[in-house]
């Protein structure tokens, strides 16, 4: 396609990929390009793009849990209606949840990425570097979050769905009263 960068046959693409990082660059190459994830849920279809530029161990983290199926049948166990939908613990208490790493692991917070409004996809934590499988998606701006939660992404697909999520009757503790859940989360 005209306009297309052809890595295949440029110069540049030839001396670089012919080192011992040919795998390892194509697959960073590939990954930041394609790689995103698709939230199946029982209100419909969200796709998330990844940041993963900017936060490449909270992607990785968020992407290999997809890929193994570890957020299928969870559901989302907080919602604040104009604020946020909460998901990714599999004991739907909002206490559990483990990362690839073990337990928790770092933020990755950059100070040019702002919750600027809906749809902005983070890491839900309980303080400082208590990073596990738990995310949320913001439903407005919420710039009190800045600095404090790793952004790694956002709704490119979905936004409706993710209204209709936000909209739902909740119980005093802001769990959904009829379970809203992820029936399969997949990259793409």
């Amino acid at each position: 396609m005209a306009g297309d960068l052809d890595l295949a046959s440029s110069a540049f693409s030839h001396n670089f990929f012919a080192s011992n990082h040919l795998g390892a660059a194509r697959d960073a190459f590939h990954r930041r390009i394609m790689e995103s994830v698709v939230l199946e849920t029982s209100m419909g279809d969200i796709q998330l793009e990844l940041y993963w530029d900017h936060a490449p161990k909270t992607c990785k983290n968020f992407s290999e849990l997809a890929k193994r199926g570890y957020y299928n049948g969870v559901i989302f166990h907080r919602i604040i209606a104009d604020f946020m939908v909460q998901g990714g613990d599999p004991t739907g208490t909002g206490r559990g949840g483990t990362s690839i790493y073990g337990q928790k692991f770092q933020d990755e917070i950059h100070p040019e990425l702002r919750f600027t409004g809906a749809g902005i996809l983070a890491m839900a934590n309980s303080g400082p570097n208590t990073n596990g499988s738990q995310f949320f998606l913001t439903l407005a701006p919420t710039p009190y979050l800045d600095n404090k939660h790793t952004i790694f992404g956002r709704v490119s697909s979905g936004m409706r769905v993710l209204q209709r999520l936000g909209s739902v009757a909740t119980d005093a503790q802001d769990r959904p009263r009829e379970d809203v859940k992820i029936h399969k989360a997949r990259v793409v």
